[in-house]
């Protein structure tokens, strides 16, 4: 079994989205290779603002492939956008938890 295959082929991952971009935006574009089921930007939990990226649902595997060939590699407000199909969400990297090195942060006092 291949584990590069994407379990949804009409779902796709969204790179370099403009910060000030909407979802509307987002359909609306996208609509121009396709029907959009939907759409969404993802944001930073702390501020609410764009993080640059997304997710476009298209109604089929064919649209979804007119999507990529499209934007991948095309300009949207001066941003260049990266497309591709997106990947389950148990094949990405492990983040790493936390900002500091608690090694450094914890050391001094009052």
């Amino acid at each position: 079994m291949d584990n590069q295959q994407p379990v949804q082929k009409n779902k796709l991952y969204v790179g370099g989205i403009p910060y000030r971009s909407t979802e509307d935006d987002l359909k609306k574009a996208f609509g121009e290779a396709g029907t959009v089921v939907s759409a969404s930007i993802i944001s930073d939990r702390m501020t609410g603002r764009s993080r640059g990226f997304g997710f476009v649902e298209m109604a089929s595997e064919a649209e979804a492939q007119a999507a990529i060939s499209r934007w991948d590699g095309k300009e949207m407000d001066g941003r260049t956008l990266s497309v591709s199909f997106a990947r389950p969400q148990g094949e990405r990297p492990a983040r790493r938890e936390g900002g500091f090195d608690s090694g450094d942060y914890n050391r001094g006092g009052y």
